[in-house]
Parts: C-alpha cells; sequence; structure tokens
C-alpha cells in the first residue's frame, strides 16, 4: 500500500508539472533578451557539431558552462524539429521545464520517505504535495521553468544534489566502510553536473550549506565523515574539470578572460550590466518569491532555527533554513544582483513553508498569509481603475489590450479563491485548498497574458525576421541599431550587426562594416556591398543622426522598421559626426558582445 500511494504521489506531481510546465511550451516564442542567445548557441551546436565552445552570431559565448547547451541542442537534433516546434522554444525551454519538474519530484519523495514532525491531521502525501507545489508556484520558478535560460538547470542539479545529501545523512545507512554513509557519493555526482550548469558558484553555495547545517547540529566531523567530504569535492571537480581543461586548451586567454575574470569574479566583486541594487534587495526577494505564504516561510525559518529536531530524520526543516540562509548571505555579498539569483533557494523555502502549515501555524499567520492572498487579489480585480497607467515603449497599446482580454480580472478571481478555500476545510488541508486555485492562476490567467505579450513584444521581430529573408540580397549586411533584439539573429538565421542608439553607435556601424571579421560577415567596402539592411524602432529612426539618409523602407511591424540603406549615405553621416567630435568605440573591450 504504501508503495501504491508513492506512486500515486508521483504521478500526481508528475502531473502538475507537465501542466505547469510542459503545457503550451512551444506556442510562443523566445522571450528577448537572454533567451535567444542560449538557444541560438545551442542550435548552432547542434547544426556544425561543434559541441565544445558554445558560438552565437558569429562569436564565441563564454559566459555559461555547455550543459544547458548541450541539452537544448539534443532537442534541435529531435528528426523534423523545424517542423513541429517551428518557433524553437520547445527544444530551448524543455531542459529548464523538466529540471523544475525534477526538483517538485525530489520534494515530494523526500518528504514521503522521511515525514517531518506534523499535526495530526496532516497526511504525509499532502504535506509531500504541497512541499512541490510551493516550490512550482513560486512566482520566480513560473517564470525561470519556461525559459531558455541556465537558472531553472543550475538550481535544479543544485537543489537535488543538496536534498541528496540531507538524504544521506537521515537516513545514516554506514557502508563498508566505517563512518561512511550509503549513498554518499549521489549528492557530489550531481553537484559536479551543477558546475557544468552555470559554474563554480556550485562548489560554493553546496558546502557552505553542508558546513553551516553540521555546524548548527554539532556534528561537523561526523558530517565530513559521513559525506567523505574531501573525496566528494575531487568527484564534483573530475565530472566539470574535462571540459573546463578542453575549452582552456582551444579557447585560450580569452575564455579565461570572460568566463572566469568577468563572468565570474567580477559579477561577484563588481557591478556589471548595470545590475546595481541595494544591499538588501533580497530582502523584498525573499518575500515577492513566496507570495502569498510568505508568513508562513517566515515563522518557519524562525521555528527551524530556534528548534533542535529530536533525530536527523527529522532535521529536514533546519537543513533547508540553512540553504536558504547561505542564498541569501552569498548573493547579498554579491556585488551584482538579480532576481534570478534567489532561484536556488526556492525548493528550500518551499520546504519550509509545507512543513509549516503542517504544524498549525496559528491563526495570525494563517490570517496574514489569506490578507495577502485577498489583497493580491484585490489589486488585480481592481485593474480597470489603475492599469491604464503602465506603459513600456516597446509594447504600444499593452494597458489597453490587457485590459480589454479580460485576463487580469480572471486572474483576480482565482487569487480570491485561494484567499477564500482555506477557510472552508481543515487545518491539515488549508495550504493545498490555497495552492489548487493558485494552479488554475497559472495555467488559465498566467499562460495567457504570457501569449498576450508574446504576440506585442515577440510578434514584430519575428515578423521583421521574415522580411529580412524575403528582402536580404546575396551578402547584403544585416543591422539592428536602437531596441536590440537577440532574437532577430535567433529568428533570421544571419549575422546581425547590433548597436544602440547614439551618434556613436552610428559610426561605430558604418567602420565595423568596413573591418569587423566574425563567422558568417566579412569586412566588406561599400563599393562592393553598396547596401545594408537596417531594423530600426521608430525612436531611433526619429532621432537627429539617422534623420534625412532616404532609406527605402520595406516593412514595418510593431515599433520597428527594416530599412535598406546606402553605404555611401551611411558613410558621409559617419563622417560628419567625425568632424564634429563623434569617433568610434567598437572595437574597446565588450565582455557582454553578441
Amino acid at each position: 500500500m504504501r508503495l501504491l500511494g508513492r506512486h500515486r504521489l508521483v504521478l500526481v506531481c508528475l502531473g502538475f508539472g507537465l501542466a505547469l510546465f510542459v503545457w503550451q511550451l512551444g506556442s510562443n516564442g523566445l522571450v528577448d533578451e537572454t533567451p535567444p542567445l542560449f538557444a541560438a548557441s545551442a542550435r548552432a551546436m547542434a547544426e556544425t557539431g561543434d559541441w565544445l565552445t558554445p558560438r552565437v552570431n558569429g562569436l564565441p559565448r563564454y559566459d555559461k558552462p555547455p550543459l544547458i547547451y548541450w541539452l537544448m541542442g539534443l532537442g534541435y537534433l529531435l528528426p523534423g524539429q523545424p517542423q513541429w516546434d517551428p518557433l524553437g522554444t520547445w527544444a530551448a525551454c524543455l531542459p529548464s521545464a523538466l529540471a523544475t519538474i525534477a526538483v517538485m519530484l525530489t520534494l515530494a519523495l523526500t518528504l514521503e520517505r522521511w515525514p517531518q514532525p506534523s499535526s495530526p491531521d496532516s497526511s504525509v502525501r499532502v504535506v509531500a504535495l504541497t512541499a512541490a507545489l510551493a516550490f512550482a508556484l513560486s512566482p520566480l520558478n513560473l517564470l525561470w521553468g519556461r525559459m531558455a535560460v541556465s537558472d531553472a538547470l543550475f538550481s535544479g542539479l543544485l537543489s537535488i544534489s543538496l536534498l541528496l545529501f540531507w538524504r544521506a545523512q537521515a537516513g545514516r545507512q554506514a557502508t563498508a566502510t566505517p563512518g561512511v554513509w550509503r549513498g554518499w557519493w549521489h549528492g557530489w555526482l550531481l553537484l559536479g553536473l551543477a558546475v557544468l550548469a552555470k559554474g563554480p558558484v556550485a562548489l560554493v553555495l553546496g558546502p557552505l550549506t553542508l558546513l553551516l547545517f553540521a555546524l548548527l547540529q554539532g556534528d561537523l566531523a561526523l558530517q565530513l565523515r559521513g559525506l567523505r567530504a574531501g573525496l566528494g569535492l575531487a568527484l564534483s571537480v573530475a565530472v566539470a574539470v574535462p571540459w573546463y581543461a578542453a575549452e582552456l586548451v582551444v579557447e585560450g586567454r580569452p575564455y579565461l578572460d570572460s568566463f572566469f575574470g568577468y563572468h565570474n569574479l567580477q559579477r561577484f566583486s563588481m557591478v556589471v550590466n548595470h545590475h546595481l541594487q541595494p544591499w538588501w534587495f533580497f530582502g523584498p526577494i525573499l518575500v515577492a518569491a513566496s507570495l502569498p505564504v510568505t508568513p508562513l516561510l517566515l515563522l518557519g525559518l524562525v521555528r527551524a532555527l530556534r528548534r533542535p529536531p529530536a533525530t536527523p530524520a527529522a532535521s529536514l526543516a533546519r537543513f533547508a533554513a540553512c540553504w536558504l540562509l547561505v542564498v541569501l548571505g552569498f548573493f547579498t555579498l554579491a556585488a551584482t544582483k538579480l532576481p534570478s539569483y534567489w532561484i536556488p533557494a526556492t525548493p528550500a523555502a518551499a520546504v519550509l513553508i509545507a512543513t509549516t502549515a503542517a504544524l498549525r501555524p496559528g491563526r495570525l499567520v494563517w490570517g496574514l498569509t489569506l490578507a495577502l492572498a485577498a489583497l493580491l487579489a484585490g489589486t488585480l480585480l481592481s485593474a480597470p481603475l489603475w492599469f491604464a497607467v503602465v506603459s513600456d515603449p516597446e509594447l504600444p497599446g499593452l494597458a489597453q489590450r490587457i485590459l480589454s482580454s479580460g485576463l487580469l480580472i480572471h486572474a483576480g478571481v482565482w487569487l480570491a479563491l485561494a484567499a477564500l478555500l482555506p477557510l472552508l476545510v481543515s487545518a491539515g488541508g488549508r495550504l493545498l485548498a490555497l495552492q489548487l486555485p493558485l494552479v488554475g492562476f497559472a495555467l488559465l490567467a498566467l499562460l495567457p497574458l504570457w501569449s498576450l505579450g508574446d504576440s506585442l513584444r515577440g510578434a514584430p521581430v519575428r515578423q521583421m525576421a521574415a522580411a529580412v529573408l524575403q528582402h536580404r540580397q546575396p551578402q547584403e549586411p544585416l543591422a539592428m541599431v536602437g531596441v536590440l533584439k537577440p532574437s532577430l539573429h535567433y529568428y533570421s538565421r544571419q549575422v546581425v550587426l547590433y548597436e544602440g542608439h547614439q551618434a556613436r553607435n552610428l559610426a561605430n556601424l558604418a567602420e565595423r562594416l568596413r573591418l569587423e571579421h566574425r563567422r558568417g560577415q566579412r569586412p566588406s567596402s561599400s563599393a562592393s556591398q553598396p547596401t545594408l539592411l537596417l531594423v530600426i524602432d521608430q525612436h531611433t529612426a526619429a532621432l537627429p543622426h539617422w534623420l534625412g539618409l532616404a532609406p527605402q523602407l520595406l516593412q514595418r511591424s510593431g515599433i520597428y522598421q527594416l530599412w535598406r540603406l546606402q553605404r555611401d549615405a551611411l558613410e558621409r553621416r559617419a563622417e560628419g559626426l567625425s568632424r564634429s567630435g563623434v569617433s568610434p568605440d567598437w572595437q574597446q573591450p565588450r565582455p557582454e558582445r553578441y
């Protein structure tokens, strides 16, 4: 009967995971700006057979290790992929979706195998299911679990490795080696894969979590011996180091400076790419990432740190608290801060939420939780009164389209149900009663809103890419200025020279056409290539340095225009800017160049 119940738990969790993260996965385009860079690199690997160095738009892409590209690339290798996945989003986003579902299943099976202290009316399998849903329904995971980036994969591998470490110490079944726990190496193996997913940060977050937990438990020596920390770290390094070594041999100093220097050390020690945030940035992120059940999370965090567990098998909440605090502390110290850095903490938050709800948190905490759900519902239901002020120059008509769709009202109704249904059930089922309407919110409101946003933001770029393929002459250069969308390269499959909206960017473009060399793009003169195709947004087109160039307008879509521009007109304008003191700077180092 226990085995049958476990199978049912797996099937239910799998059903929720597939609905939340795989259903309609390929129906929308890739979200600019970063996912198309991942997807284009992975597709290039599949098409060229070069599985060592990710490349995009004719340049190496050193910012992430290859595991995410390898998994995406496998999707692009499937027979007939261009026909059944024409936008490429299924192949590109599936690794994120599967990693998120894998965490759901691991959370559920861990709590089912090792039930934590709970109230008498709390079903073990309900607690396990609510932990999986608490993770899946985090606003961060609802978004990043369907995106073609490495965050969900990295978080999944790191999280499952940490849960496997805890399971090894919870069971404490000895192997033939005295003091060593059975299954000690499983977590280290996945930790090595996490290093291949995003980088050395996995070797910081994982061991720091284990260290903090061992110190709180007062059994540091036992934990180190049981998990064979030295040999385990060596195993993790052995899994990851072959690719790093091969890439260093082939690419040399540029790879070393970009990946380790810029994308790891500089991101931690200084602000890069304008991601400056205050030191307390992850406090609000912690709150927002668990809405509306944040009060349960905060109470669970306090309880886990204050109450020592009776046995190692009852210590999951304390382990989760250490896990969450390590992520919070490490990324608070980092100079560069992004909301996605919090994703590795969301499984720990889910454990704390589910185990706290199972322990009868009290009327005050439940009251605050339901009040937050009601507040969110009221905000959405009153959207006709305030949403019209929302504007985005890239999305003209956004507010009116969303309001006329009625989707915000639908979303508000689902959140109102989340606030009301827990009042009608017993204490042991309240969290699940709150979560089920949130599943409806995600499937029937959030996903349609995502599709609506794609029709306004992504579809015009795809139409520009189609127009490029229709109008482009052989060897004619292609550029995009102003609003920069890597998806133009992804969908057109052409090398695109990207420049911003300032006068210096016009000078850069004129000089790059004459001098820059990258795969798929050779330098040319205006005599040999007299025209170029230029995708430009309407705001940039109205700037003084872009006026008066007499372009041929080939197509409009959304805020974008496709021009055919005479190169000599561009060069004359660049010469005029040079006389006024505007000089090109494109040859200066740009770590984020694509």
